[in-house]
């Protein structure tokens, strides 16, 4: 009897553990069905309830959400086009020491056939294959500059099979975007969105023609935003999403729940040459721009203001007295420049343009570039560690400058030890490339994995300021490093080849 009794305590037990256990299942399932949105509390209402007591929205049914993409893949599909291209390469004319064999007397002994194995073809065809998106009715199309730079035939093929000769109406490599036009009319387009309202989370599908299977559409989110310094083009504020992209996805759409156009597909983050999870896109708000600008102008025209920027570090938010590392701190500014005229000086930290935070550089680099030419801002710097405000009139940015100056700052070392520094003479000036009227010390040796090394001193460095004061020989130089206390930082002003730049070095 008790061995009976036992077991039916046991069975008793594990009736109510399995029942415990369903009971949960069935809890969580309905709280994952509710939050899917397979579930409504009502017939007609569509709203759940948190926690707190407050409606909140529930996302569409599978079968309606499921639907929606394939009517947003049916609407944009038919403006995304394939673009091939061809261009011939000129090869080279022979072995690379014909001109020695060319000798009758080498060729009598080997013989013609002997020579001929190593020719090169004189000329050989190249073809590249991506994607474009028609953003006008009339022919115009956007895609990558990487996509029809150096092309000799564009080819443009449509949804409906028609192929048509594209023709360039104009490049912009620093974004590498492109604008061509084919000799059509009535064509299906894709309305721009504005990419400065996504928020990381969002749904969106990236269309184009990957490894030439034209109209593929893949599925993805919003990954970040304002992605900077990934080394594609000079200007950068791209979208990171998930949604595979394949080589052949450049120049496509990167479109949202809505299908409207938010972004130009443009690169892959890879190890192997495929998909790996990682892809960029420029942004709608920068292509529509640049797009604008070559359509009208037949080139990019960008606002100017005349001085060389560097982020702002932790290091350096501290020397100047900001509350975070934000910001664009001003490392030089060119003579006659908009800068200077509004008065802007060496060492300003621009936290706000014409309204708008400034977070980067690199952001302030690609707000400038957009502001209209003659355009009259408000500029506001951290000066002295207090704040003022400038007015600054836009000029265009001269065609000389061929690259912006945004400077990285290099690094933070603890102390001065580890660098070598000289006067400026005759000899060290040829060595390095100086100028002979320059003052300052020169760096002439970085002691390896010194502290001076990890800040991103280089040889060849010319010092001009530390803490605020200028440096014109080494007796300067010497002043200001015995004044320094236990624990005092150090501010950095160096010319390197042409350009100043702030480091910040923070003592031991």
């Amino acid at each position: 009897m008790p061995e009976s009794k036992n077991r039916l305590r046991f069975g008793f037990k594990a009736i109510m553990i399995s029942g415990i256990l369903v009971s949960v299942g069935v809890l969580i399932g309905l709280m994952v069905a509710a939050d899917l949105g397979w579930l409504t509390l009502s017939k007609g209402e569509n709203t759940s309830r948190g926690v707190t007591g407050v409606a909140l929205p529930l996302l569409p049914q599978v079968g309606e959400g499921s639907q929606a993409l394939v009517e947003v893949a049916k609407l944009v599909t038919p403006a995304v086009v394939n673009i091939s291209t061809s261009r011939v390469l000129k090869g080279q004319e022979g072995f690379p020491l014909t001109p020695f064999f060319e000798d009758p007397f080498f060729r009598r002994f080997f013989g013609d056939e002997f020579f001929r194995q190593f020719e090169v073809p004189r000329e050989r065809r190249e073809q590249s294959l991506g994607s474009g998106v028609i953003i006008d009715s009339n022919g115009y199309i956007v895609t990558n500059n990487h996509v029809i730079s150096k092309a000799d035939e564009i080819k443009v093929l449509l949804n409906d099979r028609r192929e048509f000769k594209g023709k360039i109406v104009g490049t912009d490599p620093k974004t590498d975007l492109a604008v061509i036009k084919i000799n059509a009319a009535g064509l299906p387009s894709i309305p721009w969105g504005d990419s400065s309202q996504l928020q990381v989370g969002e749904l969106v599908l990236a269309v184009g023609n990957p490894f030439g299977l034209n109209q593929t559409v893949t599925m993805g989110i919003i990954s970040a935003v304002g992605r900077a310094n990934v080394g594609i083009a000079d200007y950068e504020d791209f979208i990171q999403t998930d949604a595979a992209i394949n080589p052949g996805n450049s120049g496509g759409a990167l479109v949202n729940i809505r299908g409207e156009l938010i972004g130009i597909n443009t690169a892959i983050f890879t190890r192997s040459g495929g998909y790996m999870g990682i892809g960029f896109a420029v942004p709608s708000s920068m292509a529509k721009s640049v797009m604008e600008s070559l359509k009208t102008k037949g080139k990019v025209v960008r606002g100017w203001l005349g001085v060389t920027i560097q982020e702002v570090n932790a290091d350096l938010a501290k020397q100047f007295g900001l509350e975070d590392a934000k910001g664009a701190l001003v490392s030089d500014v060119l003579e006659n420049s908009p800068a200077e005229k509004a008065g802007v000086e060496r060492g300003d930290v621009i936290i706000e343009l014409d309204g708008k935070p400034v977070e980067s550089a690199s952001q302030l680099k690609n707000m400038v570039a957009q502001l209209t030419i003659g355009s009259k801002v408000d500029l506001t710097v951290v000066r002295d560690k207090k704040e003022k405000r400038l007015a600054v009139m836009i000029a265009e940015q001269p065609k000389e400058i061929a690259k912006a100056g945004v400077e990285e700052e290099a690094g933070a070392s603890k102390a001065m030890a580890g660098i070598e520094v000289h006067d400026l003479t005759p000899e060290i000036a040829r060595r390095y490339g100086l100028s002979r009227g320059e003052r300052g010390v020169v760096v002439t040796q970085v002691e390896p994995d010194s502290n001076a090394d990890n800040a991103g001193i280089r040889e060849g460095d010319l010092i001009l300021e530390m803490n605020r004061s200028p440096v014109r020989n080494t007796g300067d130089y010497e002043r200001i490093v015995s004044g320094l206390k236990k624990g005092q930082s150090v501010l950095l002003l160096v010319n390197r080849q042409g350009r100043t730049l702030f480091i910040t070095i923070a003592s031991e």
